[in-house]
């Protein structure tokens, strides 16, 4: 068996001090992730995040900047995730629009809330991700080249 990293997008959209997450079922339990997901075959990382953020939130958005590159082994399965995080500004909201079936609900929660949800985050990149936004620099989007 070879070792192979999983590549994943994730995506930072702020509004009015405000960050769009997800709440997911995962192993029984209801937790807290930026929008985020797998990279698909045959598409570029930003169609990924925008493709992601919509299917999992209902919102359109327009991506603005890379945020980071992490590495995460996580520790339920010991599988290594390549994350590519972006930020974005939301576009539109269709609220009619399903979401993805292991997703419960998208909600906007402060920097306070999140840390005091802590127990509840998918991962400790939940809160990096985003402190790193907020600590800058973020970079320009012309550094992904498809």
């Amino acid at each position: 068996m070879t070792w192979q990293p999983h590549i994943t997008v994730a995506t930072i959209v702020e509004r009015d001090g405000c960050y769009l997450l997800v709440e997911e079922l995962k192993h029984g339990k209801l937790v807290l992730n930026q929008p985020a997901g797998h990279l698909e075959a045959h598409e570029t990382l930003t169609e990924a995040a925008i493709r992601e953020t919509l299917e999992e939130t209902a919102w359109e958005v327009e991506l603005t900047a890379l945020t980071g590159i992490y590495l995460y082994t996580a520790p339920s399965n010991g599988v290594t995730y390549q994350r590519v995080c972006f930020a974005a500004k939301a576009v539109r909201h269709h609220a009619e629009r399903p979401l993805d079936a292991d997703i419960t609900r998208a909600l906007w929660l402060t920097r306070e809330q999140i840390v005091a949800e802590r127990k509840r985050w998918r991962s400790h990149l939940l809160l990096t991700c985003i402190d790193d936004y907020l600590a800058g620099p973020v970079d320009s989007l012309a550094l992904i080249r498809d």
